[in-house]
């Protein structure tokens, strides 16, 4: 059955660079797609080409390069580890095809400054995967503090802890995982950011810190705290959203949504000006669950054939390897640290 907007006559011609465990779902869920053609998939790696092109019609390269040259292709994909991600995603602009490189954007910021003034200059689609994006529980919380169902938020708080990956060796937990939380709640609270505090510690990983505790407060007042590590023996992705109206919590691996309401907010608070919390209605919101991974790559097809669709920017990327950063600089100067604008820092520069 085809989705909407997808055409079976022209269906986008698809690539994939980087096959590790990101580029293989890349690959298994692109080559289910309706409206895509994967049409080809590199990695040095003859052993996950090999994994990647069993029982599929994607034509198989060790080089990039070559097939950036060879094929003729409208999106490329890039999952390649992170300090190769500015090699290969300039010579996927600059081949003239639209971009979605996995999250972080790149390792630190002037790298991903970079990456977002060459996107700026090319008319493509440019794409960080910022994947919890497309959650359909952080997209239905969205929509409730949109519909001010919470009111004023007080406070985010976002717990993201499990096991230590086998395949993340080239950056630490702020990089790698703490930059999905970074996205997340800048998104949900939608206000610029002050400044962020923040401890890390390395307790077993060989090279990277794999222990991140912090704290980020917005021009609005409201405050997010953060839990992230790489030392927890059971995989966790939750948020916590407090503000006038109650409370919501997110469930984003289980996708589930649960709204405890302050009863103390209301008619009669309004009437008699009181003010205060108490325990309320429980609710547990129906969601339509679904593949954040599916989302994003439908979305963006469905985007070059001309539709709208709201995709995680360039620009976005680089605030999460803006607040990466200043993490790390907060935890090795044991202080707060005031956060530059990425937007304002790239607008001086014109």
């Amino acid at each position: 059955m085809a989705e909407q907007g997808v055409s079976y006559v022209d269906p986008v011609r698809v690539g994939v660079i980087g096959l590790g465990n990101m580029g293989q779902n890349h690959v298994r869920v692109l080559n289910r797609l309706p409206g895509v053609d994967l049409r080809a998939v590199s990695d040095p790696s003859a052993e996950a080409v090999e994994r990647a092109t069993r029982s599929r019609m994607a034509r198989a390269y060790s080089d990039y390069v070559r097939m950036l040259a060879n094929e003729d292709l409208e999106l490329v994909v890039v999952a390649v580890p992170t300090h190769l991600h500015e090699e290969v995603a300039v010579a996927v602009l600059e081949s003239g095809h639209h971009l979605l490189v996995e999250k972080p954007l790149a390792p630190d910021v002037p790298t991903a400054t970079r990456l977002v003034e060459l996107a700026s200059t090319v008319d493509r689609i440019a794409s960080v995967g910022h994947i919890e994006r497309y959650n359909p529980v952080l997209l239905a919380a969205k929509r409730g503090l949109r519909s001010g169902e919470l009111g004023r938020i007080f406070q985010v708080r976002a717990n993201r802890t499990g096991p230590l990956p086998a395949r993340i060796s080239d950056v630490g937990v702020v990089t790698d995982l703490a930059t999905h939380d970074f996205d997340a709640v800048r998104y949900l609270v939608g206000h610029k950011i002050e400044r962020v505090f923040a401890e890390t510690a390395r307790r077993m990983h060989r090279s990277h810190e794999d222990l991140f505790s912090g704290l980020m407060r917005f021009d609005d007042g409201s405050i997010a705290l953060f839990d992230v590590n790489w030392l927890t023996p059971v995989k966790i992705r939750e948020m916590r959203v407090v503000g006038e109206g109650g409370m919501y919590v997110i469930d984003l691996l289980a996708q589930n949504l649960f709204f405890y309401e302050n009863a103390d907010v209301g008619y009669w608070s309004d009437a008699t000006g009181r003010l205060g919390v108490s325990e309320g209605n429980m609710v547990r919101y129906r969601i339509d669950r679904a593949e954040p991974l599916e989302t994003e790559l439908s979305g963006i097809v469905r985007s070059i054939r001309g539709e709208d669709f709201e995709y995680v920017s360039m620009l976005d990327g680089l605030y999460a390897v803006a607040l990466a950063d200043a993490v790390k600089q907060s935890s090795e100067l044991h202080e707060p640290v005031l956060f530059s604008e990425p937007a304002l820092v790239l607008a001086s520069r014109q």
